[in-house]
Formats: structure tokens, C-alpha cells, sequence
């Protein structure tokens, strides 16, 4: 079995710091298990993930309904992130740092990564889409306010504003990943949790996953637009969302681990 990058390093030679070590190598470890999984496995933690996140939507649209907030459903929306991260579910968007660190490190292969992503995101938006429906059906007025906060989304043109919103919405959510695997207590990845929230629904950045669900409801109530405008929207999201995830925030963990990765690739071709 491969040796931890910890155990390589040792303690007289360690060129980073032992907190630095230990969260690489949760990152590398938690990466190569997520990536073995099989497709049912993927399937059901993305169906799971995008039931969770939902459960943030509704809070979102509820206290925005309410208050008229953004800042407030910001707040609102972190219990879908809490949800996900007690439940050990997955969300597309959290699969940048920790699933790319443990395919440099050689512990996984790129189809592995490939194989995560792809099933993650369908399922997220399988899931979603189904909890939405069942929240317009319950709670109507829920509807109207997905509507009104749709439009921000399908009316957006693709701008330079529209790139920034998505670019800092990968960039955020994978830093919150990164906060999350940095903490040394519950306490601390719920704050991390908090804190991703506020910022990507607070801010109203542009989140393939959340502002989907949100269209999608506005679509179960009857929006004036439709699912070929959702499209066009969510295309160039996820794949600014992506950009922002890896180049923003994971290339700069991988540099700053490089040691570690050519230790950790030295061990798993052992």
C-alpha cells in the first residue's frame, strides 16, 4: 500500500508544515476513495447531493419571500451545504480540489474523474429537479419567487459581469472545500459551510447546481421561459464554474503542495 505523503516527508526533512502534510494527505485519501466508487455508488451520493441542496433552495426562496434579502437567503441557502457536508454526499461543484489532487498524486486516473463528474452532475440536477417540483406543488408562492429569481439567470447575457459571477462561484465553493479539509473540527467545517453559502447565493454568484434548481422551479410554476433557455445559461456556468474551481483555487493547492504530490506519485508507483 501506498505510504502517506506525511510518512514520506518524516519529521527532520518536512519542507511544509505538519498541518499543510495532514490536510493533503485527508485530500489525497478522501479523493481516492470518492473516485473508486462505482457508478451506482456516484449515482446515488449525486441524487443524495442534489436532494440536499434543495433543502437550502427552499430556505432560500422562503426567506426571500419573506424579507426580500438577498444577504438574509444567503444565509438561509447554507443549510443545504451543512445537509451535504454531514451527510457526505456529493456535489459537482465540490469535486475540483480534492478528487483533482488525488489524480496528479497518481492515486486515481483522469476516466475515474471523468466518470465522477459526469454522474454527480446528472444526478445533482436529477434530484433537484424532483424536489422542486414537489416544493412548487406544496408551497405555490415558493413558485413565484423562483420565477422572479430565474429571470436574473436566463435574462443574463453573457458578458464579462456574467463570466466573473461564475468564475467566482467555483472559485468560492472549492475554497470552502478547501476550508472544510483544513478544519480541525466540526465547528469549523460548518463555518466553512455557513460561509460558502452566504457567499454564492448571498451574492447571487452563478452556481450551475443551486441557480439551476431555483430555474427549475421557476419552470414547474409556469415561467415565461423554458428549459432551452436554462441551457444557455447553464452551459457556459458549468464550464466557468469549472475554470474558476481549478484554476483559481486547486492549481494554487497543487503548487503549493508539489513536494508532497511527487512524494505521493513516488509511493503509489511503488
Amino acid at each position: 500500500m501506498a505510504q502517506s505523503a506525511r510518512e514520506e516527508l518524516g519529521q527532520s526533512d518536512a519542507p511544509v508544515e505538519d498541518q499543510v502534510v495532514e490536510a493533503f494527505d485527508r485530500i489525497v485519501d478522501e479523493g481516492a476513495q470518492r473516485l473508486h466508487r462505482s457508478w451506482r455508488e456516484v449515482l446515488t451520493t449525486g441524487l443524495a447531493g442534489g436532494l440536499e441542496v434543495a433543502t437550502g433552495v427552499v430556505a432560500l426562496l422562503a426567506v426571500y419571500t419573506e424579507t426580500r434579502s438577498h444577504l438574509l437567503a444567503g444565509l438561509a441557502f447554507s443549510i443545504g451545504f451543512v445537509a451535504l457536508m454531514l451527510a457526505k454526499s456529493e456535489l459537482f461543484t465540490e469535486g475540483f480540489l480534492v478528487p483533482v489532487t488525488a489524480v496528479v498524486a497518481g492515486r486515481a486516473s483522469a476516466a475515474q474523474l471523468g466518470k465522477l463528474w459526469a454522474g454527480t452532475l446528472i444526478a445533482n440536477l436529477v434530484g433537484g429537479w424532483l424536489v422542486m417540483w414537489l416544493v412548487v406543488h406544496a408551497l405555490p408562492e415558493l413558485g413565484t419567487t423562483a420565477i422572479e429569481s430565474g429571470r436574473t439567470f436566463v435574462e443574463a447575457p453573457l458578458d464579462l459581469q456574467a463570466v466573473c459571477l461564475a468564475l467566482l462561484a467555483g472559485s468560492f465553493i472549492t475554497l470552502m472545500t478547501r476550508m472544510q479539509h483544513g478544519a480541525d473540527s466540526e465547528a469549523g467545517k460548518l463555518a466553512a459551510s455557513v460561509a460558502g453559502g452566504f457567499l454564492l447565493a448571498g451574492l447571487v454568484l452563478f452556481h450551475s447546481i443551486l441557480d439551476s434548481l431555483i430555474l427549475f422551479g421557476a419552470l414547474h410554476a409556469g415561467a415565461p421561459y423554458g428549459y432551452g433557455d436554462w441551457l444557455e445559461w447553464f452551459w457556459y456556468t458549468t464550464l466557468l464554474n469549472v475554470v474558476g474551481g481549478l484554476v483559481v483555487v486547486t492549481f494554487l493547492r497543487l503548487v503549493r503542495s508539489k513536494e508532497l504530490i511527487e512524494r505521493e506519485r513516488a509511493a503509489a508507483g511503488a
